[in-house]
């Protein structure tokens, strides 16, 4: 199709013109975007002059007058000032490429949306679905973004209980926090002992209620189980009541002095079977004893949703397989090697990641069982904290730290972060149906 003359566009000019956002559009006869740019861009030049170009230099210097500068908020309004700019960066750059984009559209024949009506249908016919996603990822960005934003740039000042603002101004210190974390010998003896025991816990305790779901699942599947609702029942108890008072149930239980567990099932285990004689158990007192009860009842909670999820995906497993598998001579052991566990895992292996990943930040145990104690490792952490339950400790305590705080929080996300997109790939987890 031959193009006009007065139609075609010089693609360079638009983008160039496109320098200061909206002219190319209207260079393009698209006079209501053009006009709906430039508005955005001088409502940002706006918001610069009467807040941004301060937050900036407010969030660089930190303040200068103590009691009158806040350096903590100076930094937040600062982090806020940055999304905006990296947003309107990215508005700016869309608003060349729209521009060049168009400028092709006349050169080629294109249709050119230029009144309203045509670009409130093209919008709807075709970008309804950004319409949809555009709000979310704003809300996004605001209410994720913004606070891990912060906490990154926490990571970085001194922050903490003997710098307080406003009496003090904060600085930026680098990475004095984690050089701390790994070379001062308080928090570095803390840090390597919590650590390994959260790397314990998070394999001990997820394994246990992952084991003890498909366990309970694969047995209640069986064709010979009687009364298989009444079992399954009873399974969902300890999901079904909220875990908050479960934990506190069973701390009572586990009380050294008066607790249930010693002063009535040890007892009754004695009578029941003759030649084993155990003492009441230091369950509260001694970190060994404490870390095992706490894995016991991890499993406890966390193996009803392994074991509905696994029913699940084992009522669609063909019987005609295991049937197959018996003509061959294959064993239940076989069976399940062979057919079952390959499927479940198949299936599952995310959830199962999901599941280390969320006990590697079980908070709520920790804290609910023990408060993370007994005894301490220093550094403010108790012999049962995990990296969780100490950072809340060191942001609760008398002597905060909140920087110090900060960077353990980063530690704990390059690590959760890093281990759960290895494990991802090698599962085949983001592997999408045809590719």
């Amino acid at each position: 199709m031959e193009i006009k003359e007065t139609t075609k566009k010089n693609k360079s000019l638009a983008a160039m013109l496109s320098l200061f956002p909206g002219l190319g559009q209207l260079y393009n006869q698209q006079i209501i975007k053009g006009v709906f740019f430039i508005l955005v861009t001088l409502l940002f030049i706006y918001e610069m002059n009467v807040f941004g170009f301060q937050a900036l230099r407010d969030f660089v210097t930190l303040g200068t007058v103590p009691f009158e500068d806040h350096s903590l908020f100076m930094m937040i309004r600062g982090t806020l000032q940055i999304l905006i700019t990296v947003i309107f960066i990215g508005f700016y750059i869309f608003n060349i490429y729209d521009a060049y984009r168009v400028a092709t559209h006349w050169n080629t024949g294109i249709k050119v949306n230029q009144t309203f009506a045509e670009l409130m249908t093209n919008v709807y016919q075709n970008g309804f679905p950004y319409l949809l996603i555009v709000p979310a990822y704003l809300a996004m960005i605001f209410a994720i973004i913004f606070p891990v934003l912060v906490t990154i740039f926490m990571a970085f000042m001194d922050y903490k209980f003997t710098n307080m603002p406003p009496a003090k101004l904060l600085n930026w210190v680098g990475l004095e926090n984690f050089k701390n974390i790994f070379f001062l010998s308080t928090f570095r003896d803390a840090f390597f002992s919590v650590f390994n025991w959260t790397i314990i816990w998070t394999l001990a305790a997820t394994t246990l209620q992952i084991v003890l779901g498909v366990f309970t699942a694969v047995v209640a599947n069986q064709s010979f189980i009687k009364f298989k609702r009444f079992f399954g029942v009873v399974f969902l108890l300890p999901w079904a009541v909220p875990a908050f008072i479960t934990i506190l149930s069973f701390s009572n239980m586990f009380n050294d002095s008066f607790g249930a567990i010693n002063t009535q099932v040890i007892p009754f285990l004695n009578q029941l079977i003759p030649f084993v004689n155990i003492g009441a158990l230091p369950w509260k007192t001694d970190p060994t004893w404490t870390k095992l009860a706490i894995i016991m009842i991890q499993g406890w909670l966390g193996f009803p949703y392994i074991y509905v999820m696994v029913t699940s995906i084992l009522q669609s497993i063909p019987q005609d397989l295991y049937e197959a598998a018996c003509i061959d001579g294959a064993g239940v052991l076989r069976q399940f090697k062979d057919i079952t566990l390959p499927t479940i895992l198949a299936v599952a292996a995310p959830v199962f990641i999901t599941q280390y990943t969320g006990n590697f930040n079980n908070f709520s145990m920790i804290y609910l069982f023990n408060d993370g104690g007994p005894g301490s490792v220093g550094g403010g952490a108790g012999a049962t904290d995990i990296l969780i339950s100490w950072i809340f400790k060191l942001t609760n305590g008398q002597s905060p730290q909140y920087s110090l705080a900060a960077a353990l929080t980063l530690i704990i996300s390059l690590i959760v972060i890093g281990i759960s997109m290895i494990v991802f790939k090698r599962t085949g987890s983001f592997n999408m149906e045809g590719e």
